[in-house]
C-alpha cells in the first residue's frame, strides 16, 4: 500500500459495521468532534465506506452488506477507548448527544477519570484522562 502524504496510517483502527452509516457519521461529528475524512456512498445510498478522525485517530465504519456475507452483528466483547486530557469535555459533549451512561465518570483507583457510554449503534465507548489540576 502506498502512503498518500497526508494519510496517517499506524496502529490499529476499528472498522465497524453499523446500520444507517450516513446517519452515524453525522452522529459522530456531534458526539466525538469527528472529522470526516471520506464518505463512499453506493448507489442505493448505503455507505460502503466512511473514514472519521475521532481525537487524531482513525475510526471506519460501513452499513451492512447482507448480500456480501457482510451481515449487522451485535456488537460485543469491544471498548473503543478515547484518552484525553480534558475527559470531562469529551464525556459531556458524548452526553448531550445522547449516548447512554453505562459506567459513570469518575476517578477511578488508578488516579485517572474513566467511564463508560453506548452508543445508539450498540458501540460501548470509553472516555479516560487525568484528574484535571485545580
Amino acid at each position: 500500500m502506498s502512503e498518500k502524504p497526508d494519510m496517517k496510517v499506524a496502529g490499529v483502527i476499528p472498522y465497524m459495521r453499523v446500520s444507517n452509516a450516513n446517519e452515524a457519521a453525522d452522529y459522530y461529528k456531534t458526539a466525538f468532534a469527528a472529522k470526516e475524512i471520506d464518505r463512499k456512498p453506493t448507489p442505493d445510498g448505503r455507505l460502503m465506506h466512511c473514514h472519521l478522525e475521532i481525537n487524531g485517530g482513525a475510526f471506519m465504519f460501513s452499513d451492512a452488506f447482507p448480500e456480501h456475507g457482510m451481515d449487522l452483528q451485535p456488537v460485543q466483547g469491544v471498548v473503543l477507548h478515547i484518552a484525553s486530557f480534558a475527559p470531562k469535555v469529551w464525556w459531556q459533549r458524548a452526553v448531550d448527544a445522547g449516548l447512554d451512561i453505562v459506567v459513570p465518570l469518575k476517578v477511578e483507583f488508578w488516579g485517572d477519570y474513566y467511564g463508560q457510554l453506548r452508543d445508539r449503534y450498540g458501540i460501548t465507548w470509553g472516555i479516560v484522562g487525568p484528574v484535571e489540576a485545580h
